[in-house]
């Protein structure tokens, strides 16, 4: 019985969003303000009633249509102990499939929407290449793709938007050189990459933006089966071709592109807003080479840049932070409020640049961390000194309350930074 009537509901729910998207009606006013707040921000920090509510009810029944039932997790133990649960909680997309509109046609594949056995078998595969060893044949390349961008920087005219100049082609270049595929296609990257996970471009323009990227990646694997390269891909098929399908390839591949792109390319303009805004930073970043790895640490912390982890879907009734969750029920992790817990010690409203690290959830915890950490940090910590070296001078090119930041997107970010060098 309770299976027809989530499948009742799911029907009725495709239904009325495809209504209303055929009328052009804003999907988010379906969603109650309550629903959307761990995705607001006021510039770089959360809205306050994430940390109030965080503070009174770590984990709090949200607000959705059509009868669905979820919750949201602030807190930093209740997080952890969310993330860690696999046997508890699946993150398999078939979970999704009837509600809101999504079918498994818009299934994205890869490791954050997959369980185990499956993940397991996947991620042991991926793992290897993104081991420091794996890594490190990229190290040149990432301080050389560093230099191209400030030399370019640096021979142009008047104000530059750091964010399309600096902070995007870094990891573009990045992936397509850790993927072995042409740089050429890095715009269809960015906009595959950063439409998804922006809420306002509605369901229909993500699901469609995943459909194009994995047809795309798809095409790819198959000219790395004909001829294998020397990157991720080609390595895969090399090392492990017939153990891994066609679109289970693809699926990883868009991982890689999704979870590598947007979220360094907004860690790196937001980093660079908080060391403009903040001179003792900037002059410790530029002046002390052993200060890189703390400060990157608490930057990733601070700004947690994907503020909510992939949803979990109970998969028995049980009890997190004095909440009965029933089997079934959708749970969304607040990566960026459990990131301001005080558990995590004093002071995590603000910034510290020498606060020695914490176990901080920016990328995650558990079997689903992403696997892609290392190579982030990597990207970060050469970017950072190498742009205050460079342009020491440098400053924003507008009032700090003009700057235009993303709103209500699962990865957080800001659209434009203009900056004078």
């Amino acid at each position: 019985m309770t299976d027809l009537r989530s499948r009742i509901v799911g029907w009725v729910g495709r239904k009325y969003i495809e209504r209303k998207q055929k009328k052009g009606v804003d999907l988010l006013s379906l969603l109650p303000e309550s629903t959307l707040m761990p995705l607001r921000r006021t510039e770089l920090d959360p809205v306050p009633e994430l940390g109030e509510k965080r503070e009174t009810e770590p984990v709090t029944r949200l607000k959705l249509p059509f009868g669905l039932r979820a919750w949201l997790v602030t807190g930093y133990d209740e997080a952890k102990e969310v993330l860690a649960a696999v046997g508890k909680f699946s993150n398999d997309y078939t979970n999704l499939v009837g509600t809101a509109g999504m079918s498994a046609d818009t299934n994205p594949g890869g490791l954050g929407f997959a369980d185990p056995p499956d993940h397991t078998r996947l991620r042991k595969l991926l793992t290897p290449e993104f081991t420091m060893r794996r890594l490190s044949r990229l190290t040149p390349r990432i301080h050389e793709i560093i230099s191209e961008q400030l030399d370019t920087m640096a021979a142009s005219a008047g104000p530059v938007d750091l964010m399309q100049s600096y902070a995007l082609p870094i990891p573009s270049l990045t992936i397509c050189e850790l993927l072995g595929v042409s740089y050429e296609d890095r715009a269809d990257f960015q906009r595959l990459s950063t439409v998804r996970f922006d809420l306002f471009a509605g369901a229909g323009a993500s699901f469609g933006a995943i459909s194009e990227s994995l047809t795309y990646m798809g095409e790819i694997v198959k000219k790395q089966r004909e001829s294998p390269g020397d990157g991720l891909l080609g390595m895969l098929i090399k090392e492990h071709g017939d153990e891994i399908s066609d679109i289970e390839l693809a699926g990883l591949a868009d991982g890689v592109l999704t979870g590598g792109l947007e979220t360094t390319a907004s860690m790196l303009a937001l980093g660079a807003i908080v060391l403009l805004r903040d001179r003792e930073t900037f002059d410790l970043v530029r002046d002390d080479d052993e200060a890189i790895n703390k400060f990157v640490e608490e930057l990733l912390r601070y700004l947690t840049v994907v503020q909510v982890a992939f949803p979990r879907f109970a998969k028995e009734d049980i009890e997190i932070g004095g909440a009965r969750i029933t089997k079934g029920d959708i749970v969304f992790v607040s990566l960026s409020g459990a990131n301001r817990d005080e558990k995590l010690g004093g002071g995590m409203e603000t910034f510290d640049a020498k606060r020695e690290s914490s176990s901080h959830l920016a990328f995650g915890w558990g079997v689903h961390r992403c696997i892609g950490a290392e190579l982030a940090r990597m990207e970060l910590r050469a970017a950072y000194p190498a742009l205050v070296r460079r342009f020491p001078e440098m400053q924003l090119a507008v009032a700090p309350e003009d700057l235009s930041y993303r709103q209500t997107s699962v990865v957080y970010g800001v659209e434009s930074l203009p900056v004078t060098l």
